[in-house]
């Protein structure tokens, strides 16, 4: 036996759905444009997450006895991180912003559609969330969308991502206003 965190499981989520989407079906690859040869093709992970708001604690190392304090975010600061990753390439696209909504979204498609070379197309997977409406992809010739199942968020490796950074960069941290957000993204050394 271990002693073992569990993953959280929507309450709303279908099983059935899941297992649809894993087998790639080939309604997807007819989406993709005919003259793309599959080998042209990149796959994207594309999500967003907020960060900075009420950030969380984590364990920290500390002398056994003691129980060390960290700072926890009181005010309500936050930024939108719109990340994207190319699994063929292991590339990635990101925006920062005060906001989420269909605008950001475009700009992100658009730097996903501009890192796309010439003669390849990308496939981008990410969530339902309002912003990420089927139109917007529609927009750019090497650009199809494809959307995981409802309430499925482990079917898209990118939250991990958002899991380490707020365990591992986030954390115990306090932040002044979203400019200071920002400021740390860049003072971490992750690429905007």
């Amino acid at each position: 036996m271990n002693w073992i965190t569990t993953g959280s499981k929507h309450p709303k989520q279908s099983q059935q759905a899941q297992d649809d989407f894993k087998k790639f079906l080939i309604e997807t690859i007819l989406r993709i444009p005919g003259h793309v040869a599959l080998d042209d093709v990149l796959v994207w992970f594309q999500d967003e997450a907020r960060f900075g708001q009420r950030n969380t604690t984590t364990r920290i190392w500390a002398v056994k006895g003691t129980r060390p304090r960290a700072v926890q975010q009181q005010q309500f600061y936050y930024a939108y991180l719109f990340g994207a990753v190319c699994i063929n390439t292991e590339e990635a696209e990101a925006i920062v912003s005060p906001l989420s909504n269909m605008d950001v979204m475009r700009e992100h498609l658009n730097l996903i559609s501009n890192a796309t070379p010439i003669g390849k197309h990308s496939v981008i997977i990410m969530d339902q969330a309002s912003w990420n409406q089927s139109y917007l992809g529609k927009e750019y010739l090497n650009v199809t969308i494809l959307y995981i199942p409802p309430n499925s968020p482990e079917l898209n490796p990118i939250e991990q991502v958002w899991s380490w950074l707020r365990q591992h960069e986030l954390a115990n941290r306090c932040f002044v206003a979203t400019r200071t957000l920002l400021i740390v993204f860049v003072l971490l050394g992750i690429d905007l």
